[in-house]
């Protein structure tokens, strides 16, 4: 009797050893490591398990939401569900969509002073593609983006506008010039910490070509055929310029810097 209880003991403790060792967590962490006045959104896509039957048909109205800014979220650091259930349908994740918030000035007489990039990272069950990210020891991944500032004007008094631009950050070894971006596989997923790390580029440029006129001080906006002219193009004159009105409704000559 004492016998089969022993092997009854050995034989539990067996299993609960393998069961310990299959194990595994169903989320990974995400952290955004951004510049200040930077904030980040995610959403998290997800597909059929392969082989189950799903009647799932719009997948993206059960999408997860991260740091949803109109309601006053921000959090940097985020867990995403690997494997979720939805409307009784086994669900992998596949995208995590990201969008790169920031905002350019703390003005209040201009409705937007804020700005976003997209960014993402795609999840295969099977990838071997030059993007896919490989992790150190220690269960974490950075993948780098570098931002920067483009600037145009708008409506009839020349208002001051700023859109933001984002992109691997090839100088920090990423390998693409396109959006921020990461591939994973699924099993690379379970326990670890991926980490969005963007800088901002000090330098500015136009949205738009042919308008702007670049002097060691800064840029001049081309008067175009009259202050009225919606286009302003310069045309090869470049010595014609237009003012233009900054975020709090000052008049400017330059950018950046506003006065000369």
């Amino acid at each position: 009797m004492k016998s089969w209880r022993k092997r009854g003991v050995v034989v539990a403790a067996v299993l609960l050893q393998t069961s310990c060792s299959e194990w595994q967590p169903n989320t990974f962490t995400l952290v955004g490591e951004l510049p200040p006045n930077f904030s980040y959104w995610a959403g998290a896509l997800y597909e059929p398990e392969p082989g189950t039957p799903c009647t799932v048909t719009d997948w993206t109205r059960t999408m997860p939401e991260y740091n949803r800014p109109w309601l006053g979220e921000y959090k940097p650091e985020i867990e995403i569900q690997i494997r979720t259930l939805i409307k009784g349908c086994q669900m992998v994740l596949k995208t995590v969509e990201i969008k790169i918030f920031a905002r350019w000035s703390e003005a209040t007489r201009v409705n937007r002073v804020d700005s976003y990039a997209r960014a993402g990272m795609h999840i295969y069950s099977e990838y071997e593609g030059k993007n896919k990210r490989t992790f150190k020891k220690d269960g974490e991944d950075v993948f780098y983006g570098e931002c920067h500032w483009m600037f145009r004007t708008m409506g009839k008094n020349r208002q001051l506008r700023k859109m933001l631009s984002c992109r691997q950050d090839v100088s920090r070894g990423e390998i693409g010039l396109g959006i921020v971006y990461a591939a994973y596989t699924l099993d690379q997923l379970p326990g670890k910490t991926i980490k969005m790390n963007v800088r901002l580029l000090e330098e500015e440029e136009p949205g738009e070509g042919g308008r702007w006129v670049k002097f060691p001080n800064g840029w001049k906006r081309c008067m175009g055929k009259g202050f009225e002219d919606p286009y302003a193009f310069c045309r090869g004159n470049t010595s014609d310029f237009s003012h233009f009105t900054g975020p709090n409704g000052e008049i400017c000559t330059i950018h950046p810097g506003c006065k000369e």
